[in-house]
């Protein structure tokens, strides 16, 4: 898997740069680890001025204007939680390309409506938003790196369609 984090971060940063973007990431289940594989690409310094690691609901609310009322009606992983914490990353960061992640990695906390493996993505990408909620299989660190790949991968696609 590192390798293919590595290459999907390269092309990843390579398409920023032609397009001069910059990009910020807003993690919370995946607790810096795409903001690692940017920042792994020699040269990243052109693109990635910062990332935000928002585990807990009270840094969500504090560095990215998620809402009480979002957290208390839909919970942390949910679209919804993910939207506002792209566009709290992208206004923070000053970002044209912001990615925010929130899931359940396990082994713990999963449950019927959000089992082990749920992984919210949010995505703001020269002002047009986008999520989705997905459902990988595995161990925690195996979910975190799906996560982190799928978030380059989705990038790569929504700039290049952009």
């Amino acid at each position: 898997m590192a390798i293919a984090s590595f290459e999907l971060a390269s092309e990843l940063g390579q398409l920023l740069l032609r397009k001069k973007c910059s990009i910020t990431t807003a993690e919370s289940c995946t607790g810096g680890g795409l903001a690692y594989w940017l920042t792994a690409v020699s040269g990243s310094s052109a693109y990635v001025d910062r990332g935000f690691i928002t585990y807990s609901n009270k840094a969500k609310q504090q560095l990215l204007g998620v809402r009480s009322a979002t957290l208390l009606q839909f919970g942390a992983v949910s679209e919804e939680t993910v939207h506002e914490m792209a566009l709290g990353a992208a206004k923070a960061a000053g970002a044209e390309v912001a990615v925010a992640i929130s899931g359940v990695a396990g082994p713990g906390g999963g449950s019927v409506s959000k089992p082990v493996g749920t992984v919210c993505f949010g995505f703001a990408v020269q002002g047009k938003l986008s999520t989705q909620r997905l459902l990988f299989s595995g161990e925690r660190q195996q979910v975190r790196q799906q996560a982190i790949d799928h978030a380059l991968r989705q990038c790569i696609l929504l700039l290049t369609e952009g």
